[in-house]
């Protein structure tokens, strides 16, 4: 799932190269009273608020539509993105202290800050290829501190032919396409993710480094999804060669397809409290195996 590889990880997906300095936090006034925490719309446009630059991937300031001002803010990106390095075939991580940090965006692509998380929440290539992080600070806090609201991540499966736009805070860059269609299994080398959103193309003809980048339907501006591979040889099934796989177990493979995994997952897992729990009904995320 790599399009251009980094020297310090060979193997990791969508891998690349370094990214630009940032420049110091701006301050703004919050309002006296948030009793609910406001949310970006970057609908048909090349905003990147909310975008985040890591060292080696993309990722973005996320909260669910229930999220509060005083809520811990959240943040998203590829399991493959995973700081330990990619989470190995049927490993589900969670609840890991971590001290990740990322430049996050404003809507022109400038760095206005930087945001630390304190703990991992949840990452895993199985299934899905997703990492969510819980930040150190609340959305309140960095809203007044960058100016920046999170982006929302929708509670439903986008639509086919849904216009969308892949907003990458590595590159400060975006493309647009729309949803060509599902993968219900998506297999590169020893990961398999299922329901995986298939871009049109061209349009998202993305490159290395825009892995973990938010998928935004353009009409919501919410995120529907997060960026995580393309098939780079036209292989089938190798590593940075997806193939989608049939139910008679037949498979295709098609040089340059790029994939997206579904966020509406995560919400799927929500506790009352907005806390993540994968023994909720109906949480479609890959749980830990037993023992």
């Amino acid at each position: 799932m790599k399009v251009l590889r980094h020297a310090a990880l060979a193997t990791a997906m969508l891998s690349c190269a370094g990214i630009a300095t940032t420049a110091p936090a701006s301050a703004h006034t919050v309002p006296e009273a948030t009793k609910s925490v406001a949310s970006t719309k970057a609908a048909a446009s090349d905003s990147l608020a909310g975008t985040i630059a890591l060292d080696n991937c993309s990722g973005s300031l996320v909260r669910y539509a229930q999220s509060t001002g005083t809520d811990h803010a959240l943040m998203l990106t590829n399991g493959h993105c995973y700081e330990g390095g990619m989470p190995d075939a049927g490993e589900v991580i969670t609840d890991r202290p971590s001290t990740r940090t990322g430049k996050l965006l404003n809507a022109d692509g400038d760095p206005v800050g930087t945001v630390a998380a304190d703990r991992l929440l949840y990452s895993t290539m199985t299934g899905t290829d997703i990492s969510l992080y819980e930040l150190d600070a609340t959305y309140d806090e960095i809203t007044a501190d960058t100016g920046i609201a999170a982006l929302t991540l929708a509670s439903s499966k986008p639509a086919d032919k849904t216009s969308i736009t892949v907003a990458s805070g590595y590159w400060q860059r975006t493309w647009h396409c729309e949803v060509n269609g599902f993968v219900d299994t998506l297999k590169e080398a020893d990961w398999t993710m299922h329901d995986s959103v298939r871009y049109s193309m061209p349009g998202c003809d993305i490159i290395g480094g825009s892995s973990g980048s938010p998928v935004l339907d353009d009409a919501s501006g919410e995120v529907v999804a997060v960026n995580n591979t393309i098939n780079e040889d036209g292989e089938q099934c190798t590593m940075n060669n997806p193939c989608e796989v049939n139910e008679d177990g037949t498979t295709t493979a098609t040089q340059g397809e790029g994939y997206a995994q579904e966020t509406y997952w995560i919400t799927t897992c929500l506790a009352a409290d907005r806390s993540l729990d994968l023994t909720v009904a109906g949480c479609l995320l890959t749980k830990p195996a037993a023992g």
